[in-house]
C-alpha cells in the first residue's frame, strides 16, 4: 500500500510537466519519398525552413488589393520575420476561384517537430497582433499547417479526457455496483484502475523527458488502464469471494488463493496483450510505435497493480466488501438457481444448433466488411471552431486547399531543370490552380503546386500518383523527382500502415497461436481460439464500415482503426478464452468428463466474463464522446468487438464447438506433446458435481 500510494503521489506531481510536454502525434514517414523530398528541400532552400505553413488572411469589408491590406501583410511578415526561428516567405499568387478579400503567404520554420510545437503560440500572436495593430481590426490571419493543425487537436483532446473523466467513472461505477451486488465491493477494482491511470500517467511524464509524448498515446494509455485494471482486479476479486463463501477461508488465505489462481490467469492475458501489443513495432511509421508503447506501458503497470494491490484491498477491506448489499444478491444466496444456467444446460444438449445460429448471425455481421474503405483525413469535426480548422475551410473554398512542392535534384552547375513540359501539364489540369518553379542556383529546382482540392481528399491523392507516373516522361531523362507537403505525407503515411498492416495481422496470428497452445497443451483449443478471434474481429469490421462508412465526416474508416483492432483486441479476446478454457481445462483435469467440465466452465465463468466485458465495453465506448473520428471509430470498434467476443464467442459458439469435440479438444500431436507434456485428466480423480 505504502509503494503504491508513494507512486501514486509521485505520479500525480509529474502530470503537470506531461500536459505541458504533450505534442502531436509523429508524421515522420522514414525512407519515404516526402521525407526525401523535404530534406533536399530544407537543404537546398533553407530559408524554407523544416517546414511549410500558410499565413491565410481575411476581412470582411477590404479587398486584399487595396493598401490598407497590403499594409498589414507587409506588417504581420515583418512581424514574424523577427523570430528567429521563421525563414523565408512567399506571397502565393491569387486563384481564378479565390475571394478577392483572401491572402495567402508561404513561410518557412526552422526546427524539430518539438520545436515548432514549442514556438508555435508566439508565431501566432505575433501574427494575430501584427495584423490587428495594422488594420485596426479588420483583417484577421490564420496560420495553417501540420503543426498548427495537430496543435489545435491535442487541445481538444484535453478537454476530451475531462469530458470522459466526468462521464465514465461514474457510469463504470453504476454497472459495478449493480454487477457485484454490492457497493463495498466495488471500491477494490476502482483504487486498482485509478491507482494504474496515475501511475501510467507518471510513466508516459518520464517518457515525456526522454522522448515525444503524444496525446493519442495519453488517451490510448488511460483508456487501456481503465479498461483492463477494472477486468482483472474483478477477476481476483470474484475469485477471492467465492473462497471465503464457498471454502471458508480466512481474508488471508482467500487472497493467497485468488491471486494464485485467478492472478495467473491475469498475467497470461496481461502477456497476450504485451505481444499483441508489441507487433505494432513492425511498423515502421513512428506514430503507430508511440501508440505501442502505450499499450504495452498501460498493460505493464496495470498488471503489476492487479497482481500486487489487489490482494493487500481484499485483505484489508474485507469487513466493508458486502456493505450495502442488493436485495437481489441476497435472494441469490437462498440457492435458487439464475436462469442462465438453464440455458447453459440447453446448450450442451442442442449445440449444434447453437453453433450454427452464431456462425450464420456473426457471417452476416461481417458481409459489409467486403467493401470497407480506409483511408487517413484531417479531423474536421475536432478542428471546427479552431483557428487552423477555420484556415482550413477557407483555404478550401478557395480553390488553395494545399501546396506541393515537387523537388527535382541535379547535379551542381548543370543549371535548372527543364520543367516546361511538367508545368504546362500540370497548369491545364482541373485539380491544380496555379504552378511556379524556383531553382537555388546550385543542386535544386522546385515545383510549386497550388492545388484545388484538400489533401486528404481522393482526388488529391490521384493527382499526386498522376504526377509520378508522368513526370518520368515529360521531365529530362533520368531526372528524379520527389513531392513534399500534406498530400505526399499522408499518401506515404497510408502506404506504409497499410503495408504493415497485413504484416501485423499474421505476426499476431501466430503469436496468440503459439500462446494458446503452450497454455492449454491442445491444437485444437489454440486453432479455434485463433479463428473465433478472427471471426469476431471480421464481424466487427463489418459492423464499423456499416456504422461509419456511410454517416461519419469521412466516407471510409480511418487507417490507423484496424491495425489497433487487429492488435491491441486479439489480446483482450485472448483474455476472455483464458477465463472460461482454464476453468474447463481445471474440471476437466480433476474429472476427465469433458461435458461436465464445460458447463462448469460456463456456471463459474460467464458472470466474470458478462461483468468485465460490460465494464470494458462501456469504457472504450466512452470515446465516442470524443470528436476525433479516429478515436471514435476505435472505441465503437473495440465495444462492439468485447461484447460479441464475450456473448456470442465465448459463452455459446466456443462451449458449443467445445462440446460437439469431446475428447479430441485435449489432443495433442506427437511432436509436440514431447516438447509441451498434454494436460491429462488424474485417473484417480472422482467425479465432481
Amino acid at each position: 500500500m505504502a509503494a503504491w500510494l508513494l507512486m501514486a503521489v509521485a505520479s500525480a506531481a509529474l502530470l503537470p510537466g506531461l500536459a505541458q510536454r504533450l505534442s502531436p502525434p509523429p508524421l515522420e514517414v522514414p525512407d519515404s519519398r516526402s521525407a526525401a523530398a523535404t530534406r533536399l528541400i530544407s537543404r537546398g532552400f533553407p530559408h524554407f525552413g523544416d517546414e511549410q505553413m500558410i499565413l491565410a488572411f481575411g476581412s470582411a469589408t477590404l479587398l486584399a488589393a487595396e493598401p490598407a491590406y497590403q499594409k498589414a501583410v507587409a506588417a504581420t511578415l515583418r512581424s514574424l520575420a523577427d523570430l528567429p526561428e521563421v525563414g523565408g516567405m512567399l506571397p502565393l499568387p491569387t486563384g481564378e476561384t479565390q475571394d478577392p478579400r483572401h491572402a495567402y503567404v508561404l513561410i518557412g520554420v526552422m526546427g524539430d517537430e518539438s520545436a515548432r510545437q514549442r514556438r508555435l503560440p508566439v508565431q501566432i500572436a505575433a501574427a494575430r497582433r501584427a495584423a490587428d495593430e495594422a488594420s485596426e481590426g479588420k483583417i484577421s490571419v490564420m496560420v495553417v499547417g501540420s503543426s498548427t493543425v495537430f496543435a489545435d487537436l491535442i487541445h481538444g483532446d484535453l478537454r476530451d479526457l475531462q469530458r470522459l473523466k466526468i462521464v465514465t467513472v461514474p457510469l463504470v461505477a453504476l454497472v459495478l455496483v449493480l454487477g457485484l451486488g454490492a457497493v463495498g465491493s466495488t471500491a477494490v477494482p476502482l483504487l486498482v484502475a485509478g491507482a494504474a491511470i496515475l501511475v501510467s500517467a507518471g510513466v508516459l511524464s518520464l517518457i515525456g523527458m526522454i522522448t515525444q509524448v503524444d496525446s493519442t498515446q495519453l488517451t490510448v494509455s488511460l483508456t487501456v488502464c481503465l479498461g483492463i485494471g477494472l477486468d482483472y482486479a474483478l477477476l481476483i476479486l470474484l475469485r477471492y469471494r467465492q473462497c471465503r463463501r464457498d471454502e471458508g477461508l480466512s481474508p488471508t488465505a482467500a487472497a493467497i488463493r485468488a491471486t494464485a489462481t485467478a492472478g495467473g490467469t491475469v498475467s497470461w492475458c496481461a502477456m497476450a496483450i504485451m505481444v499483441t501489443g508489441a507487433v505494432l513495432f513492425t511498423v515502421p511509421t513512428p506514430w503507430v510505435r508511440h501508440i505501442a508503447l502505450a499499450v504495452m506501458s498501460a498493460t505493464l503497470v496495470t498488471a503489476a497493480a492487479a497482481l500486487s494491490l489487489t490482494p493487500v484491498l481484499l485483505r484489508l477491506l474485507d469487513p466493508w466488501l458486502e456493505w450495502m448489499i442488493l436485495p437481489w444478491r441476497r435472494a441469490r444466496r437462498t440457492g435458487t438457481p439464475p436462469a442462465w444456467l438453464r440455458l447453459a444446460g440447453h446448450l450442451m444438449d442442442r449445440p449444434v444448433r447453437y453453433a450454427l445460429a452464431v456462425a450464420a448471425l456473426l457471417a452476416v455481421a461481417a458481409l459489409p466488411a467486403l467493401d470497407m474503405r480506409l483511408g487517413l483525413h484531417y479531423d474536421r469535426p475536432s478542428l471546427a471552431g479552431t483557428q487552423s480548422g477555420r484556415g482550413l475551410a477557407q483555404m478550401e473554398a478557395d480553390g488553395m486547399a494545399g501546396v506541393t512542392g515537387l523537388a527535382l535534384p541535379h547535379p551542381t552547375g548543370s543549371g535548372p531543370v527543364d520543367t516546361a513540359k511538367l508545368v504546362g501539364a500540370l497548369e491545364a489540369d482541373p485539380r491544380v490552380g496555379q504552378a511556379a518553379t524556383l531553382d537555388n542556383g546550385r543542386d535544386l529546382t522546385v515545383v510549386l503546386l497550388a492545388e484545388r482540392n484538400p489533401p486528404d481528399s481522393e482526388a488529391s491523392a490521384a493527382l499526386l500518383r498522376h504526377i509520378y507516373t508522368s513526370a518520368p516522361r515529360l521531365l529530362p531523362p533520368g531526372q528524379q523527382a520527389f513531392a513534399a507537403g500534406p498530400t505526399a505525407l499522408l499518401a506515404d503515411l497510408s502506404e506504409q500502415i497499410l503495408a504493415g498492416l497485413w504484416q501485423a495481422i499474421a505476426l499476431v496470428l501466430a503469436l496468440s497461436f503459439v500462446l494458446l497452445l503452450i497454455t492449454f497443451r491442445s491444437l485444437l483449443i489454440a486453432v479455434k481460439a485463433v479463428s473465433m478471434n478472427v471471426l469476431s474481429i471480421v464481424a466487427t469490421f463489418g459492423l464499423l464500415a456499416l456504422c461509419f462508412q456511410h454517416t461519419g465526416p469521412t466516407g471510409d474508416v480511418n487507417l490507423l482503426v484496424p491495425l489497433l483492432i487487429c492488435t491491441v483486441v486479439f489480446g483482450l479476446s485472448i483474455d476472455y478464452e483464458v477465463f472460461l478454457v482454464h476453468r474447463i481445462s481445471e474440471h476437466y483435469r480433476r474429472t476427465g468428463d469433458n461435458t461436465a467440465a464445460v458447463l462448469h466452465g460456463l456456471r463459474h465463468t460467464a458472470r466474470p466474463v458478462a461483468l468485465a466485458a460490460t465494464v470494458m465495453a462501456l469504457t472504450f465506448a466512452s470515446l465516442l464522446l470524443t470528436r476525433r473520428s479516429d478515436l471514435q471509430q476505435t472505441g465503437f470498434a473495440v465495444a462492439v468487438a468485447v461484447t460479441l467476443d464475450a456473448t456470442l464467442i465465448r459463452m455459446i459458439l466456443v462451449p458449443a464447438l467445445m462440446r460437439l469435440l469431446g475428447h479430441c479438444n485435449w489432443w495433442l500431436p506427437r511432436p509436440l506433446a514431447r516438447l509441451l507434456p498434454p494436460l491429462r485428466p488424474d485417473p484417480s480423480a472422482q467425479p465432481v458435481a
